[in-house]
C-alpha cells in the first residue's frame, strides 16, 4: 500500500534525524507497545531480556547498580480480561558483575486498545502502569507511566507510536512527567519474520524540554519473528555521544500459553 510505504519511510528519517544522545540507562523492558493483546480468558507469559556489553561503570547516586555488563530478565504475566482490556504483571531481575541476583520491584498494568472494525488497519490505545522500583535501579521508589498508543498495521508493514509520560512518585525525586517517546517500524521480509528499527528517547520535563543536544536517544535494528507459535523480539541498540550505555542487546519471547 503507498500510504503505508510513505508512512513508514516519513517516521524512519523522523527518528534518524534525532539521533544525538545524552544519557539514560537501557531499562528492564525496552519495548514499543502495539494492539496485540490476549484474548478474553486467555493468560500471556513474555521473558524481557537485555544485556548492556559496554556501558556506564560509575554510579550516578548512592546504592545504584552500574550498567556495565548487567543482564536483566523481567518476565511479564498477562491476562486477557475483555476484547479492549489486558492486565500485566512484570517482577524485574537484574544480575550485577558480581554474579548476584537481585529482584528489582514489581509493577503492574492495564492496556486498552480500541475497538476496530473488520480490515481496519489503523490502531489506538492507552497502557497505565504502576510500579516500585530497588534503589540498584531507581532513585524514586514509586513510578507511574502513561502510554499512549498508536499506529499502523497491514501485512506487510507495522508502525507503532507511543509518546510515553512517565513520573517518579517517590518524595527525594522531581515528580514532574517526563516525555519518553518510542517508535517502532519493522516491514514483511519472510514468512513469520519482520525486520526494522525501534527508536527509544528522553526528551525531559513536559513544559521544560531539554534542548536538543541534551535530550537521549538510542536506535535498535531488530528481527521480528513467529516461530513454531513463539514470537520472538531480537534487537542491538547503539546510544551515541554521551549515553550511558554504547550498546544493548535485547529480546523478548512471547511463549504460546493457550
Amino acid at each position: 500500500m503507498r500510504f503505508s510505504r510513505e508512512l513508514a519511510r516519513a517516521s524512519l528519517i523522523a527518528a534518524l534525524a534525532t539521533v544525538s544522545l545524552n544519557s539514560q540507562a537501557a531499562p528492564d523492558e525496552i519495548q514499543v507497545y502495539t494492539e496485540e493483546m490476549d484474548e478474553p480468558g486467555d493468560f500471556g507469559l513474555e521473558l524481557h531480556v537485555n544485556y548492556v556489553p559496554k556501558g556506564r561503570r560509575e554510579a550516578t547516586y548512592d546504592g545504584e547498580m552500574a550498567s556495565n555488563h548487567r543482564l536483566q530478565v523481567t518476565p511479564e504475566f498477562s491476562y486477557g480480561i475483555s476484547k479492549t482490556l489486558e492486565a500485566g504483571l512484570y517482577l524485574p531481575v537484574a544480575m550485577s558483575t558480581d554474579g548476584n541476583l537481585y529482584g528489582n520491584g514489581v509493577r503492574l498494568r492495564l492496556k486498552y486498545i480500541a475497538p476496530r472494525a473488520d480490515g481496519d488497519h489503523f490502531f489506538w490505545g492507552l497502557n497505565g502502569e504502576f510500579g516500585s522500583s530497588a534503589r540498584r535501579v531507581s532513585e524514586s521508589a514509586l513510578t507511574l507511566e502513561f502510554r499512549p498508543i498508536m499506529g499502523y498495521r497491514d501485512e506487510n508493514w507495522l508502525v507503532s507510536f507511543n509518546p510515553i509520560l512517565d513520573a517518579d512518585l517517590s518524595t527525594n525525586v522531581s515528580r514532574k512527567p517526563n516525555f519518553e517517546p518510542g517508535l517502532k517500524v519493522t516491514h514483511r521480509v519472510g514468512e513469520g519474520k519482520h525486520a526494522g528499527f525501534e527508536y527509544y528517547g528522553e526528551y525531559g520535563p513536559v513544559g521544560h524540554l531539554l534542548q536538543g543536544d541534551e535530550r537521549t536517544h538510542y536506535l535498535y535494528g531488530v528481527m521480528d519473528i513467529d516461530l513454531h507459535g513463539f514470537d520472538i523480539n531480537f534487537g542491538i541498540g547503539r546510544g551515541f555521544r554521551s549515553a550511558e550505555d554504547q550498546w544493548v542487546a535485547k529480546a523478548i519471547i512471547a511463549f504460546p500459553l493457550n
